[in-house]
């Protein structure tokens, strides 16, 4: 498969995430970016926002994203599909689904990241864990 630009900036930085290269990211990212918070819902504003969001969701979960799809939509914005397994810190699988993230990219940085519509981590575990106690 023949990667854009966009699609090909956007694979390194899923490849970074999973190694938990959280700068590597951030360098990556417009300094007002504002960024989908996908464990509670709503967004973190600028840098150092993202910066703690992520360390502390790795200090509680282990996101990984493998990307499935590249698309851009009509606004010019980068959707991927991703297939993402959220695990506990011993390894047990929480969530497995998949989900668009949708990512708004001016001059070479990321200016904002959305997610499409889906529950947020934290509702996720909430109902796998609801559904394997019934």
């Amino acid at each position: 498969m023949i990667m854009s630009a966009n699609q090909e900036f956007l694979q390194n930085l899923y490849d970074a995430f999973n190694r938990r290269e959280i700068e590597t990211i951030i360098a990556k990212m417009h300094p007002d970016v504002k960024w989908a918070n996908g464990l509670e819902g709503g967004f973190v504003h600028g840098h150092d926002a993202v910066r703690e969001y992520w360390t502390n969701q790795f200090k509680a979960i282990l996101p990984e994203l493998e990307t499935l799809n590249f698309e851009t939509d009509e606004s010019g914005r980068n959707i991927v599909t991703v297939h993402q397994i959220v695990k506990d810190l011993d390894g047990n699988v929480l969530v497995d689904t998949e989900v668009r993230q949708i990512f708004t990219i001016e001059d070479g940085l990321i200016f904002l990241y959305e997610i499409g519509e889906t529950d947020t981590i934290n509702e996720m575990i909430q109902k796998n864990k609801t559904a394997v106690e019934e």
